[in-house]
Protein backbone atom coordinates (compact mmCIF):
# COMPACT_ATOMS: atom_id res chain seq x y z
CA UNK A 1 0.00 0.00 0.00
CA UNK A 2 1.01 3.60 -0.70
CA UNK A 3 1.31 6.41 1.50
CA UNK A 4 -1.76 8.14 2.56
CA UNK A 5 -2.27 11.59 0.94
CA UNK A 6 -1.88 14.51 3.34
CA UNK A 7 -4.21 17.50 2.46
CA UNK A 8 -2.74 20.53 3.97
CA UNK A 9 -4.24 24.27 3.39
CA UNK A 10 -0.77 25.21 2.91
CA UNK A 11 0.48 23.12 -0.26
CA UNK A 12 -3.23 23.67 -1.91
CA UNK A 13 -2.52 27.26 -2.58
CA UNK A 14 -5.26 28.92 -0.81
CA UNK A 15 -3.60 32.77 -1.72
CA UNK A 16 -3.62 31.90 -5.56
CA UNK A 17 -7.30 30.83 -5.25
CA UNK A 18 -8.26 33.61 -2.91
CA UNK A 19 -10.04 36.71 -3.79
CA UNK A 20 -9.66 38.70 -0.55
CA UNK A 21 -13.06 40.63 0.33
CA UNK A 22 -13.01 44.37 0.83
CA UNK A 23 -12.72 43.36 5.02
CA UNK A 24 -10.09 41.17 5.02
CA UNK A 25 -7.24 43.21 2.52
CA UNK A 26 -8.15 46.12 5.08
CA UNK A 27 -7.40 43.99 7.88
CA UNK A 28 -4.17 43.22 6.31
CA UNK A 29 -3.05 47.02 4.57
CA UNK A 30 -3.50 48.29 8.56
CA UNK A 31 -1.32 45.43 10.17
CA UNK A 32 1.43 46.06 7.42
CA UNK A 33 1.04 50.22 8.25
CA UNK A 34 1.43 49.18 11.80
CA UNK A 35 4.72 46.78 10.63
CA UNK A 36 5.95 49.88 9.14
CA UNK A 37 5.69 52.48 12.11
CA UNK A 38 7.00 49.81 15.02
CA UNK A 39 10.90 50.80 14.20
CA UNK A 40 9.75 54.06 15.31
CA UNK A 41 7.97 53.44 18.73
CA UNK A 42 10.67 50.67 19.45
CA UNK A 43 13.31 54.00 19.35
CA UNK A 44 11.15 55.82 22.03
CA UNK A 45 10.97 55.41 25.45
CA UNK A 46 13.31 52.66 26.80
CA UNK A 47 11.62 52.68 30.13
CA UNK A 48 8.25 52.19 28.96
CA UNK A 49 9.18 49.67 25.97
CA UNK A 50 11.15 47.65 29.30
CA UNK A 51 8.06 47.66 31.56
CA UNK A 52 6.01 46.85 28.21
CA UNK A 53 8.14 43.86 27.92
CA UNK A 54 8.32 42.32 31.52
CA UNK A 55 4.32 42.74 31.03
CA UNK A 56 3.88 40.99 28.19
CA UNK A 57 6.53 38.48 28.95
CA UNK A 58 4.01 37.29 32.48
CA UNK A 59 0.78 38.07 30.81
CA UNK A 60 1.60 35.51 27.74
CA UNK A 61 2.99 32.38 30.51
CA UNK A 62 -0.11 32.93 32.10
CA UNK A 63 -2.43 33.33 29.41
CA UNK A 64 -1.34 30.47 27.67
CA UNK A 65 -0.98 28.02 30.01
CA UNK A 66 -4.16 29.39 31.73
CA UNK A 67 -5.81 28.54 27.66
CA UNK A 68 -5.52 24.96 28.79
CA UNK A 69 -6.71 24.78 32.36
CA UNK A 70 -3.31 25.89 34.35
CA UNK A 71 -3.10 28.08 36.52
CA UNK A 72 -1.20 28.96 39.84
CA UNK A 73 -1.55 30.83 42.86
CA UNK A 74 -0.97 35.28 42.26
CA UNK A 75 1.56 35.38 44.48
CA UNK A 76 3.50 32.66 42.65
CA UNK A 77 3.38 33.68 38.85
CA UNK A 78 5.68 36.66 39.05
CA UNK A 79 8.54 35.01 40.92
CA UNK A 80 7.98 31.98 38.75
CA UNK A 81 7.82 33.76 35.18
CA UNK A 82 11.04 35.95 36.45
CA UNK A 83 12.66 33.44 37.76
CA UNK A 84 13.14 34.21 41.27
CA UNK A 85 11.65 30.86 42.57
CA UNK A 86 11.87 27.44 41.57
CA UNK A 87 8.94 25.78 40.47
CA UNK A 88 6.88 23.42 43.08
CA UNK A 89 4.70 21.73 41.41
CA UNK A 90 3.72 20.37 37.89
CA UNK A 91 1.35 23.42 37.30
CA UNK A 92 4.84 25.82 38.10
CA UNK A 93 6.84 23.96 35.60
CA UNK A 94 4.73 24.54 32.48
CA UNK A 95 4.67 28.01 33.47
CA UNK A 96 8.68 28.11 34.03
CA UNK A 97 8.29 26.12 30.38
CA UNK A 98 6.68 28.52 28.36
CA UNK A 99 8.58 31.32 29.81
CA UNK A 100 11.83 29.80 28.84
CA UNK A 101 10.87 28.78 25.75
CA UNK A 102 10.03 32.49 24.94
CA UNK A 103 13.55 33.53 26.06
CA UNK A 104 15.14 30.79 23.82
CA UNK A 105 13.02 32.91 20.94
CA UNK A 106 13.77 36.35 21.63
CA UNK A 107 17.07 35.96 22.96
CA UNK A 108 18.39 33.82 20.03
CA UNK A 109 21.27 35.69 17.99
CA UNK A 110 21.48 33.01 14.94
CA UNK A 111 18.46 32.40 12.75
CA UNK A 112 16.31 29.88 14.15
CA UNK A 113 15.58 26.86 11.65
CA UNK A 114 11.54 25.97 10.60
CA UNK A 115 12.09 22.89 11.02
CA UNK A 116 10.43 19.39 12.73
CA UNK A 117 13.57 19.75 15.04
CA UNK A 118 12.51 23.27 16.11
CA UNK A 119 9.05 22.30 16.58
CA UNK A 120 9.88 19.62 18.92
CA UNK A 121 12.38 21.93 20.92
CA UNK A 122 9.77 24.27 21.67
CA UNK A 123 8.00 21.81 22.74
CA UNK A 124 10.20 20.38 24.88
CA UNK A 125 10.63 23.32 26.05
CA UNK A 126 7.12 24.51 26.88
CA UNK A 127 6.51 20.66 28.48
CA UNK A 128 9.41 20.44 30.53
CA UNK A 129 9.05 17.50 33.14
CA UNK A 130 6.36 15.69 31.08
CA UNK A 131 7.45 11.87 30.11
CA UNK A 132 7.08 12.70 26.30
CA UNK A 133 8.23 16.59 25.81
CA UNK A 134 9.52 17.12 23.10
CA UNK A 135 8.15 14.25 20.64
CA UNK A 136 5.84 13.60 17.98
CA UNK A 137 2.52 11.65 19.81
CA UNK A 138 2.82 7.87 20.11
CA UNK A 139 -0.76 7.25 19.87
CA UNK A 140 -3.98 8.82 17.86
CA UNK A 141 -5.68 11.58 19.03
CA UNK A 142 -9.12 13.34 18.60
CA UNK A 143 -10.52 16.93 19.62
CA UNK A 144 -13.77 16.30 21.84
CA UNK A 145 -16.39 18.46 22.87
CA UNK A 146 -19.69 17.71 24.91
CA UNK A 147 -22.80 18.09 23.43
CA UNK A 148 -26.11 19.88 24.79
CA UNK A 149 -27.13 16.91 26.25
CA UNK A 150 -23.83 16.23 28.10
CA UNK A 151 -22.74 13.65 25.68
CA UNK A 152 -19.25 12.91 24.53
CA UNK A 153 -18.73 13.90 20.83
CA UNK A 154 -15.90 13.57 18.91
CA UNK A 155 -15.53 16.85 16.85
CA UNK A 156 -12.50 16.83 15.50
CA UNK A 157 -9.73 13.48 14.17
CA UNK A 158 -6.57 15.45 13.66
CA UNK A 159 -3.74 13.85 11.48
CA UNK A 160 -2.84 9.92 12.20
CA UNK A 161 0.57 9.24 14.51
CA UNK A 162 2.30 7.30 11.98
CA UNK A 163 1.54 10.45 9.43
CA UNK A 164 2.15 13.33 11.74
CA UNK A 165 5.77 13.34 11.19
CA UNK A 166 5.81 13.44 7.36
CA UNK A 167 2.94 15.47 7.64
CA UNK A 168 5.02 18.56 9.78
CA UNK A 169 7.87 18.03 7.55
CA UNK A 170 5.80 18.88 4.55
CA UNK A 171 4.13 21.80 6.21
CA UNK A 172 6.86 23.43 7.17
CA UNK A 173 8.68 22.81 3.53
CA UNK A 174 5.14 24.38 1.99
CA UNK A 175 5.88 27.06 4.30
CA UNK A 176 9.50 27.49 3.73
CA UNK A 177 9.20 27.62 -0.59
CA UNK A 178 6.47 30.20 -0.11
CA UNK A 179 8.69 32.48 2.14
CA UNK A 180 11.83 32.26 -0.29
CA UNK A 181 9.41 32.69 -3.48
CA UNK A 182 7.68 35.59 -1.76
CA UNK A 183 4.31 34.38 -3.15
CA UNK A 184 1.83 35.28 -0.74
CA UNK A 185 1.39 37.96 1.89
CA UNK A 186 3.23 36.91 5.15
CA UNK A 187 0.69 37.40 7.60
CA UNK A 188 -1.43 35.24 5.67
CA UNK A 189 1.58 32.48 5.31
CA UNK A 190 2.06 32.34 8.61
CA UNK A 191 -1.64 32.11 9.73
CA UNK A 192 -2.38 29.51 7.33
CA UNK A 193 0.74 27.61 8.40
CA UNK A 194 -0.41 28.02 12.03
CA UNK A 195 -3.52 26.75 11.31
CA UNK A 196 -2.57 23.66 9.22
CA UNK A 197 -0.26 23.03 12.56
CA UNK A 198 -2.98 22.52 14.79
CA UNK A 199 -4.95 20.66 12.53
CA UNK A 200 -2.15 18.21 12.45
CA UNK A 201 -2.26 18.18 16.07
CA UNK A 202 1.65 16.86 16.49
CA UNK A 203 1.56 16.43 20.16
CA UNK A 204 -0.52 14.31 22.80
CA UNK A 205 -0.57 17.34 24.80
CA UNK A 206 0.79 21.50 24.75
CA UNK A 207 -0.22 21.46 20.97
CA UNK A 208 -1.89 24.99 21.52
CA UNK A 209 1.57 26.20 23.30
CA UNK A 210 3.78 25.16 20.94
CA UNK A 211 1.31 26.92 17.97
CA UNK A 212 1.39 30.49 19.70
CA UNK A 213 4.87 29.44 20.43
CA UNK A 214 5.50 29.46 17.01
CA UNK A 215 3.86 32.28 16.05
CA UNK A 216 5.30 34.62 17.68
CA UNK A 217 8.81 33.24 15.98
CA UNK A 218 7.31 33.43 12.61
CA UNK A 219 6.25 36.82 13.39
CA UNK A 220 9.53 37.93 14.93
CA UNK A 221 11.39 36.35 11.86
CA UNK A 222 9.13 38.34 9.43
CA UNK A 223 9.65 41.36 11.12
CA UNK A 224 6.82 41.71 13.13
CA UNK A 225 8.24 42.27 16.83
CA UNK A 226 5.02 43.36 18.30
CA UNK A 227 5.03 40.35 20.11
CA UNK A 228 7.58 41.48 22.77
CA UNK A 229 5.28 44.28 23.84
CA UNK A 230 1.82 43.43 24.00
CA UNK A 231 1.21 39.51 24.51
CA UNK A 232 -0.87 38.32 21.88
CA UNK A 233 -1.86 34.88 24.51
CA UNK A 234 -3.34 37.47 26.08
CA UNK A 235 -5.36 38.83 23.26
CA UNK A 236 -6.47 35.00 22.07
CA UNK A 237 -7.34 34.32 25.65
CA UNK A 238 -9.58 37.15 25.95
CA UNK A 239 -11.23 36.30 22.14
CA UNK A 240 -11.07 32.60 23.27
CA UNK A 241 -14.94 31.76 22.41
CA UNK A 242 -14.17 33.34 18.45
CA UNK A 243 -10.77 31.48 18.43
CA UNK A 244 -12.29 27.92 18.88
CA UNK A 245 -15.61 28.77 16.85
CA UNK A 246 -13.48 29.69 13.96
CA UNK A 247 -11.03 26.84 14.67
CA UNK A 248 -14.35 24.45 14.17
CA UNK A 249 -15.61 25.93 11.31
CA UNK A 250 -12.26 25.78 9.48
CA UNK A 251 -11.61 22.44 10.54
CA UNK A 252 -14.80 21.23 8.84
CA UNK A 253 -13.66 18.96 6.00
CA UNK A 254 -9.57 19.47 6.22
CA UNK A 255 -8.55 15.99 5.96
CA UNK A 256 -10.02 15.91 2.67
CA UNK A 257 -8.74 19.52 1.31
CA UNK A 258 -12.15 20.50 1.47
CA UNK A 259 -12.35 23.34 4.29
CA UNK A 260 -12.47 27.16 4.33
CA UNK A 261 -9.79 29.36 5.75
CA UNK A 262 -10.90 32.56 5.09
CA UNK A 263 -12.35 33.22 8.74
CA UNK A 264 -8.81 31.81 10.12
CA UNK A 265 -7.18 34.91 8.26
CA UNK A 266 -10.05 36.96 9.44
CA UNK A 267 -9.40 36.57 12.75
CA UNK A 268 -5.80 36.07 12.72
CA UNK A 269 -5.29 39.93 11.40
CA UNK A 270 -7.67 41.13 14.72
CA UNK A 271 -5.46 39.52 16.71
CA UNK A 272 -2.28 41.15 14.97
CA UNK A 273 -4.00 44.37 14.55
CA UNK A 274 -5.77 44.28 17.97
CA UNK A 275 -1.89 44.22 19.19
CA UNK A 276 -0.27 46.49 17.01
CA UNK A 277 -3.23 49.25 18.14
CA UNK A 278 -2.12 48.69 22.17
CA UNK A 279 1.44 49.38 21.44
CA UNK A 280 0.91 52.11 19.27
CA UNK A 281 -1.41 53.79 22.39
CA UNK A 282 0.88 53.07 24.88
CA UNK A 283 3.54 54.43 22.81
CA UNK A 284 2.32 56.99 21.23
CA UNK A 285 0.04 58.37 23.88
CA UNK A 286 2.22 57.90 27.31
CA UNK A 287 4.23 61.18 28.14
CA UNK A 288 7.79 60.36 29.47
CA UNK A 289 6.54 60.81 33.13
CA UNK A 290 3.63 59.69 33.23
CA UNK A 291 4.07 56.04 30.91
CA UNK A 292 4.22 53.17 33.54
CA UNK A 293 1.19 55.73 35.20
CA UNK A 294 -1.11 54.99 32.11
CA UNK A 295 0.31 51.50 31.63
CA UNK A 296 -1.57 50.81 35.19
CA UNK A 297 -4.58 52.31 34.40
CA UNK A 298 -4.76 50.67 31.05
CA UNK A 299 -3.97 47.43 32.36
CA UNK A 300 -6.75 47.60 35.88
CA UNK A 301 -9.13 49.16 33.23
CA UNK A 302 -8.61 46.04 30.94
CA UNK A 303 -9.40 43.14 33.98
CA UNK A 304 -12.21 40.92 33.55
CA UNK A 305 -14.39 40.32 37.16
CA UNK A 306 -12.54 41.30 40.43
CA UNK A 307 -8.97 41.11 41.02
CA UNK A 308 -6.21 41.78 44.04
CA UNK A 309 -3.50 44.14 43.89
CA UNK A 310 -1.32 40.77 44.09
CA UNK A 311 -2.89 39.96 40.81
CA UNK A 312 -2.21 43.23 39.81
CA UNK A 313 1.06 43.15 40.37
CA UNK A 314 1.84 40.21 39.14
CA UNK A 315 0.82 41.84 35.47
CA UNK A 316 3.18 44.30 35.88
CA UNK A 317 6.51 43.00 37.01
CA UNK A 318 8.07 46.24 36.16
CA UNK A 319 6.55 48.37 37.82
CA UNK A 320 6.15 49.41 42.15
CA UNK A 321 3.95 48.43 44.30
CA UNK A 322 3.21 51.68 45.57
CA UNK A 323 2.57 53.14 42.10
CA UNK A 324 0.01 50.40 41.52
CA UNK A 325 -1.81 51.09 44.32
CA UNK A 326 -1.67 54.66 43.68
CA UNK A 327 -2.96 54.57 40.18
CA UNK A 328 -5.90 52.09 41.35
CA UNK A 329 -7.00 54.90 44.02
CA UNK A 330 -7.08 57.71 41.75
CA UNK A 331 -9.68 55.21 39.70
CA UNK A 332 -11.67 54.78 42.33
CA UNK A 333 -11.69 58.38 43.16
CA UNK A 334 -12.73 59.14 39.41
CA UNK A 335 -15.38 56.04 40.01
CA UNK A 336 -13.82 54.21 37.23
CA UNK A 337 -12.97 51.23 39.70
CA UNK A 338 -14.14 50.20 43.08
CA UNK A 339 -13.12 48.43 46.10
CA UNK A 340 -14.43 45.49 48.05
CA UNK A 341 -12.85 44.37 51.03
CA UNK A 342 -9.51 45.26 53.53
CA UNK A 343 -5.58 43.76 53.47
CA UNK A 344 -4.96 41.17 51.16
CA UNK A 345 -8.71 40.05 50.68
CA UNK A 346 -9.81 43.63 49.07
CA UNK A 347 -10.96 43.18 45.59
CA UNK A 348 -10.97 45.71 42.61
CA UNK A 349 -13.66 45.44 40.09
CA UNK A 350 -14.29 47.94 37.19
CA UNK A 351 -17.53 49.62 37.24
Amino acid sequence: MGKARIYLTLTGDPFAQARLPVSTGWLLAECMEYRGRQDLWIGRSPELLKALRQQAIVQSVESSNRIEGVTVAANRLRPIVLGKSKPKDRPEEELAGYRNALDWIFNRRASIPIDARTILHLHSLCQAGAGDAGKFKMRDNEIIEFNPAGERVVRFRPTSAKDTPRSIDELLAAYQAMRDSESAPPLLLIATTIFDFLCIHPFRDGNGRVSRLLTTLLLQQHGFVVARYVSLERLIEESRHDYYHVLKQCSDGWAEGNNQILPWWNYFLSIIRRAFAEFADQVDHAGAGAGKSELVAKSAMAMIGPFTLAEMQAQLPGVSLSLIKKVLLDLKNQKRLKLSGRGRGARWQVI
